[in-house]
């Protein structure tokens, strides 16, 4: 039995030597080159393209069989240009022939070197390799039809499971896009990719660079990128460890004209389970930064993605100089300075929820959440809350408004027409042919939601808790919103906007209580002419796309009134006493003077809106024995202004039994506009209050009544008085 056994030994070991023997000495007697007619032959048989091998071709075969090549290059499909299809200067493959015994097929390191690939598609659509797929669908088919599956075949194991190769290297490869159909041309180059020994469930090394030039716009792109590869046998698990791509782009279209970009993390895909992980993900670009852990559900099916997003402090404005992004010149230098961002986001393939939303915007903190479904036609649905935001440091300054001004000046002057056109100043003019509403957008804006404002500072105005809610679908906007603290007093409000049709529509309700109106004219305008308790109530509805269009449509009602106020800048008590001595100086008004003031107990009136005309008649004001009247109108079009105000003080106030006594007395129109009012003294009304007749009875005892005149404003003002008449 042992010298069997020795026998049967000895017979093997003299095969596996003359196998051996005969590996080695293979490749002294077959000559490869000597088939290079055949195999180009072969190729232009199957394919129709012209294969040409310049360089030699070697054959090893023990322990490894293989084939390296020189220079091959692969002719263009007919009607394109003579650069070849693909051109490769230099390529190695090498399988080990002891594994191949026992079905395994080991591959040693894949080298293809100088690989030049030319793509291109012509005008009509048409590229440079249909004619290759057309073939590789044909031979498919006629193999489909002779090779009928092993219905048998044990498909418990993968046969990629007994691959192995030693790596792969691809050396200076460019590879060109021509689309001629689309006016593109991108050009990669310096194309370099290698990997480690490729194996299941170990990790393989990978590393890849390249460059890629784009013709419009004119780009030049840098990439880098290396991670850390582990894949199953079934090809269903990855891992990309360590995974690290750099960009660089440049060109004159870039901000800067260079752009870096670094990406870093950790990700983690599995097609069974249909999960993905990305952990450790980091994102630099400029002085942005961005972090991130995102963990995936049913990718495939129905895609769910979450996970904390969290974007450092940066510096917004200076990203933007970077970005080219226009930046105007604001009212704060630090404005815009430190942003960060931070958020819990929920998403899928048609809606995103941003959870535990926290802004820092320079000073301002901002918390609450936000959710957007249907990413074809959005629904928004917000609820933020903000502590203290001052919005005038974001404004324009004053050096960049009086930049605006002169311009606008300028135009105006240039365009002036003082006999045709209505007073007006020019940022009413430009306001009057602004578009107001971009009704295409409302129309398809759907959203809902509320936000509310701790402290809020806008155009020097300083409110707290401040609440705005928003209601926008099919065209129509609603919004509600209050302040609670507005100068000791409240404002609340309503708007609505219907863009439903050709024309918006707009309407406002609003109102003021108690707003303290000294304080508010002092942060507004930066001084007060007038103090008191203000109560303002206003319904008012108009239609049209711009400011000039909504004003000659506005309709409504208005009511005022003003507690315990002062108007500064005169005495109408001492006017009334002067009434003689204004009359001697043309009856023109000085409301100028600063030491002046009229105090009063209670104003309050009310106006109605007819198509831009506002009318009051029922203006009332008293103070001590003062009594003031008042009605007229004002054109909101034209600014033009038409108020008559009476005014008069009285020795004895009347009772039921007993009538007032007029110690003195003033009449005032107001005409001019609203930019440049011009108060005169109306003798025909200062007749009327001091006499007690009508206007139609002063005309026909005129006289007499200049007489009476004289008794209570002084000897002489008669005499004066009948050259106004």
């Amino acid at each position: 039995m042992a010298r069997l056994l020795k026998i049967i030994l000895s017979i093997f070991t003299a095969i596996i030597l003359l196998v051996i023997i005969a590996a080695v000495a293979l490749p002294f007697f077959i000559n490869p080159n000597d088939f290079k007619p055949e195999i180009q032959a072969a190729v232009k048989e199957n394919i129709g393209r012209e294969l040409t091998i310049d360089g030699d071709l070697e054959l090893s075969v023990f322990p490894w069989i293989g084939i390296s090549t020189g220079k091959l290059t692969l002719s263009n499909a007919q009607g394109f240009t003579d650069k070849p299809f693909a051109k490769i200067e230099e390529s190695n493959i090498k399988v080990k022939l002891i594994p191949l015994l026992s079905k395994k097929l080991e591959v040693s390191r894949v080298v293809l070197k100088g690989l030049v690939l030319n793509l291109a598609k012509n005008k009509q659509g048409i590229s440079n390799w249909d004619d290759l797929s057309s073939s590789e669908n044909s031979k498919t088919q006629s193999d489909d039809k002779s090779d009928k599956p092993d219905k048998t075949e044990d498909k418990s194991t993968s046969p990629l499971a007994a691959l192995a190769i030693g790596g792969v290297t691809i050396e200076q490869a460019t590879i060109v896009w021509d689309d001629q159909q689309q006016g593109q041309y991108t050009e990669i180059s310096d194309f370099n990719f290698k990997t480690g020994r490729l194996v299941f469930d170990e990790p393989i090394d990978v590393d890849l660079s390249l460059k890629v030039f784009n013709k419009e716009p004119e780009l030049t792109e840098l990439i880098s990128f290396s991670t850390e590869l582990v894949v199953n046998e079934k090809l269903d698990v990855f891992k990309l460890n360590e995974f690290n791509i750099k960009s660089v782009t440049r060109g004159k279209d870039v901000p800067g004209e260079e752009l870096s970009v670094t990406l870093l993390a950790q990700i983690a895909l599995d097609l069974t389970r249909q999960t993905m992980d990305i952990s450790g993900l980091k994102l630099n670009t400029a002085n942005l930064g961005l972090s991130a852990d995102i963990s995936g559900t049913n990718i495939m099916d129905k895609p769910v993605f979450k996970g904390p997003i969290n974007i450092a402090e940066f510096n917004l404005a200076q990203l933007m100089k970077d970005m080219a992004m226009p930046l105007p010149e604001m009212q704060d230098s630090a404005a815009l300075n430190k942003l960060s961002i931070a958020f819990d986001l929920l998403a899928t393939r048609n809606a995103a929820n941003f959870q535990n939303l926290v802004i820092k915007l320079d000073e301002t903190n901002i918390h609450g959440s936000t959710r957007v479904k249907n990413f074809a036609k959005p629904e928004i649905n917000f609820d933020l809350k903000v502590d203290t935001i001052d919005v005038d440091r974001y404004l324009s300054s004053e050096k960049e408004k009086e930049k605006e001004k002169s311009k606008e000046k300028s135009k105006e002057k240039s365009k002036e027409n003082k006999s045709s056109k209505p007073v007006s100043t020019p940022a009413s003019r430009v306001a009057a042919s602004a578009t107001l509403f971009p009704v295409e957008t409302l129309r398809g804006l759907n959203a809902h939601g509320q936000l509310s404002i701790d402290k809020l500072i806008i155009n020097k105005l300083k409110m707290q808790g401040l609440s705005f809610k928003l209601d926008a679908k099919n065209g129509l906007i609603k919004t509600e919103q209050a302040v609670k603290q507005l100068y000791q007093g409240t404002y609340t409000g309503k708007t609505t906007i219907d863009v439903k049709n050709r024309t918006p529509v707009l309407a406002l309700n609003e109102k003021l209580a108690k707003v303290q109106i000294e304080p508010l004219l002092n942060d507004m305008l930066g001084e007060a002419r007038m103090t008191g308790v203000v109560n303002v109530t206003a319904r008012v509805r108009g239609r049209g796309n711009t400011a000039s269009a909504i004003k000659s449509t506005l309709n409504g009602k208005v009511d005022f009134s003003l507690k315990n106020g002062v108007i500064r800048g005169f005495d109408l008590q001492q006017m009334i006493g002067n009434s003689k001595d204004l009359l001697k100086s043309a009856a023109l008004l000085d409301t100028n003077s600063k030491s002046d003031q009229t105090a009063f107990s209670i104003i309050r009136g009310s106006a109605k809106i007819n198509n831009g005309l506002v009318s009051n008649d029922d203006l009332y004001a008293e103070a001590s024995k003062l009594r003031v009247n008042g009605k007229g109108t004002a054109n909101l079009v034209s600014e033009k202004l038409d108020y008559k105000v009476k005014a008069k003080l009285l020795t004895k106030i009347a009772t039921e039994t007993e009538p007032e006594e007029v110690k003195g007395a003033i009449g005032i129109k107001i005409g001019g506009t609203f930019s440049n009012p011009l108060p005169t003294i109306d003798i025909l009304d200062l007749a009327e209050i001091l006499t007690g007749e009508n206007k139609a009875k002063i005309e026909k005892k005129k006289d007499e009544l200049l007489k009476k005149l004289d008794e209570k404003l002084g000897p002489g003002v008669g005499d004066l008085l009948k050259g106004l008449f």
